[in-house]
């Protein structure tokens, strides 16, 4: 038991000695520290580290070494996103505010002034059109275009007022294709030369200017009476939705834009309350 109890205290009274020797005349300086006394001392130089490490990472120049961090680079270009957002945004109420006109004009109500602001309009789209106007596959696109938004039917609608009217001729050239129904055709094709003028056929207001990857540049103009005249393939679009348009008025330029295109020439369809007119029945090409 004296043993044991000697050996305890030995152990108790254990000491760590940290020297420094000389190099020329080997002499040792050193610190007599205990066990715990050096663990909190390393402990210590280690959280120093760490302190001084944050603060050179966050208060100076190396923070932007760091991978991941936003530099002033990667900050312009988050505030450019943002603006495209923005602008992105602006587009498709643009198109959701065109897509209404439409259902008016077609239902027969007054179309709602361009300069109004379309955030505070309520606009009486149905979730099943929206839905169509925003899907981005560009078949879908013009199979909307071509009968959500004009709600165009099988139906026979008596053809009335049209009878009188003087049209312009949009494009002078070669009908290439004419209208037939039966074949699912009903517009025609007109080859003229690439670059050649295409005018409205009546004054109007643009209810549409886009881009189709099928069709190319297409303008669609809302006409009196009910009528609407719509021009694709173009090269070039001269007027934007909402422009206010004359007979004879210069709209765009022949081209043959878009993967349906085999030619400079100009796709022209003419429709009245929902229905494709032939346009050679009132119009002189």
């Amino acid at each position: 038991m004296a043993n044991q109890n000697d050996n305890s205290q030995k152990k108790k009274r254990t000491r760590y000695i940290v020297s420094i020797t000389q190099e020329d005349s080997f002499k040792q300086r050193g610190l007599k520290i205990t066990k715990r006394v050096f663990y909190l001392v390393i402990s210590a130089i280690v959280f120093a580290i760490m302190i001084g490490t944050y603060f050179l990472t966050s208060r100076t120049f190396l923070k932007y070494t760091i991978p991941g961090y936003p530099n002033a680079e990667t900050k312009q270009l988050l505030i450019d996103n943002a603006v495209k957002v923005d602008s992105l945004q602006s587009v498709i109420d643009t198109w959701s505010f065109q897509v209404a006109n439409i259902q008016r004009i077609i239902t027969g109500q007054e179309p709602l002034s361009i300069d109004i602001d379309t955030t505070t309009v309520g606009l009486d789209i149905d979730d099943n059109a929206k839905a169509q106007y925003t899907e981005a596959d560009s078949l879908f696109r013009e199979d909307v275009v071509n009968r959500d938004l004009f709600n165009i039917t099988h139906n026979k609608i008596k053809i009335e007022q049209i009878e009188g009217l003087h049209f312009f001729t949009p494009l002078k050239g070669i009908i290439t294709n004419g209208y037939n129904q039966a074949t699912n055709h009903p517009y025609i094709d007109i080859a003229a030369k690439s670059g050649s003028m295409v005018y409205a056929i009546l004054d109007g207001t643009v209810i549409a200017s886009y881009w189709n990857d099928d069709t190319g540049y297409v303008i669609q103009i809302q006409h009196s009476n009910d009528l609407v005249s719509i021009y694709k393939h173009n090269d070039q679009l001269l007027k934007q939705a909402g422009d206010k348009v004359s007979a004879g008025t210069p709209i765009a330029f022949v081209g043959s834009t878009g993967r349906l295109s085999t030619g400079p020439h100009l796709h022209f369809e003419l429709w009245h309350k929902g229905e494709s007119i032939d346009p050679t029945l009132y119009i002189n090409f």
